[in-house]
C-alpha cells in the first residue's frame, strides 16, 4: 500500500491543510480518511494519487508537551515538531533565565533529540561566551554558544551546528529572538520580526505557525512560535543526568536530595539545579497520576458500553 504513495515532507500546518514538499514542487494537501497521526511539521507522509496524505511514516526525534488546558481537565500530548536532530534551544542575554532552559531542554530530551544552548543578543552582554559555557557545564549540554545577529558574532559556530542533511527545530520563548537568528541564518529577511520593547529589551511574539526551512548549507530549520507552555509529557530523558549519576552514591536508595543524610547529589550540585529537578519531577508525578486516571475512565467507559450492547 505505501509504496503507492509518494513521499514528502510537511514544511507547514494550517487549520486542515498541510504544505508538503514532494520531489518536485512543494503543494498544499489535505487528510484521506482518520489517520492514526495529525500530521505536523517535519513529518514524513505518504500522498496518494488524489493529491491527499494517506499515511504518516513513523517518527523519530520528537518534541512533544503537555497540551495547555484548562485546571482540572483533561491532558494530552501535543506534537510541536517530528524527526528533529537537533534542538536549539533559546534564551536572550544579558539575563538568560536557566529554569526556562532547563525545562525547553527537559522536553527536547524527553523525546530523544539532543540540544544545544543558543544564547541569542551576545551584543547586548560581553560576558555572553562565558554565561553560555558556564551554562552548558551546569546542565550538562555539549554545545552552548551566545550569538548577535546584528553583529556576526557566533554564527559561524551555530552554523557549524547545523549538518546538512539534518533537522534543527528553534525553541523558546516569545521575545528571545528567534526570528531574527532565522532570518540571519537564512540571508535573507524571511520571517517578520518586531522592534525590542524598550522597558525590558525583549522582543515581541512574531512567528504564528511551525514551519520547516531549507538553509542554504543544505540543513533544515523547524521556526516554532514562542512557546508560553511548555508542560512535560513524558519525562526529562538525559537532562538530568547529572543529578541521576550522582543519585546512585547517596546513603539511600530513595533519596529525595532534601535533608537526607549522606546526599551525594546535594553536596555537588547547585541548590538551584537540585531545586529544578525536584520541580519538574513533581509536575511529572501529576501528569503521571492524571494520565493514569484517564485510562481508568477510558476503559470504564468502554466496559459500559459493550455491557449495554449485550443487554440490547
Amino acid at each position: 500500500m505505501h509504496s503507492e504513495l509518494t513521499r514528502a515532507r510537511v514544511l507547514a500546518q494550517y487549520r486542515g491543510h498541510w504544505l508538503v514538499a514532494l520531489e518536485a514542487e512543494n503543494r498544499l494537501v489535505t487528510a484521506r480518511g482518520r489517520l492514526t497521526e495529525t500530521p505536523v511539521t517535519g513529518d514524513w507522509v505518504g500522498v496518494d494519487e488524489g493529491g491527499a496524505i494517506a499515511h504518516v511514516f513513523e517518527r523519530s526525534g520528537t518534541i512533544v508537551r503537555r497540551a495547555p488546558g484548562e485546571r482540572g481537565g483533561p491532558v494530552s500530548a501535543h506534537v510541536l515538531a517530528a524527526n528533529v536532530d537537533l534542538a536549539l534551544v533559546t534564551e536572550p542575554l544579558p539575563d538568560p533565565k536557566a529554569r526556562r532552559l532547563e525545562r525547553f531542554a527537559a522536553l527536547a530530551a524527553s523525546g530523544g533529540v539532543p540540544v544545544a544552548l543558543v544564547l541569542t543578543k551576545a551584543d547586548l552582554d560581553e560576558a555572553g561566551y562565558e554565561t553560555a559555557a558556564a551554562l552548558a557545564r551546569r546542565m550538562g549540554v555539549a554545545d552552548a554558544v551566545a550569538v548577535s545577529a546584528v553583529t556576526g558574532e557566533g554564527m559561524g559556530v551555530l552554523r557549524s551546528l547545523l549538518t546538512p542533511g539534518t533537522t534543527a527545530v528553534l525553541l523558546g520563548a516569545s521575545g528571545t529572538g528567534k526570528s531574527t537568528l532565522v532570518n540571519a541564518l537564512l540571508g535573507e529577511e524571511r520571517m517578520k520580526t518586531n522592534e525590542v520593547r524598550a522597558s525590558d529589551r525583549r522582543g515581541r511574539h512574531t512567528t504564528v505557525t511551525r514551519e520547516l526551512l531549507t538553509l542554504p548549507s543544505g540543513a533544515s530549520l523547524i521556526d516554532t512560535p514562542g512557546i508560553r507552555v511548555a508542560g512535560l509529557w513524558d519525562g526529562t530523558g538525559e537532562s538530568f543526568n547529572d543529578v541521576d549519576s550522582l543519585a546512585t552514591e547517596c546513603r539511600f536508595a530513595d533519596c529525595g536530595h532534601d535533608t537526607e543524610p549522606g546526599c551525594a547529589v546535594r553536596e555537588a550540585l547547585d541548590p538551584e539545579r537540585i531545586a529544578a529537578w525536584r520541580k519538574l519531577q513533581r509536575e511529572l508525578a501529576w501528569v503521571t497520576d492524571r494520565r493514569a486516571a484517564q485510562r481508568q475512565r477510558d476503559e470504564w467507559h468502554k466496559q459500559i458500553t459493550r455491557q449495554m450492547r449485550k443487554s440490547g
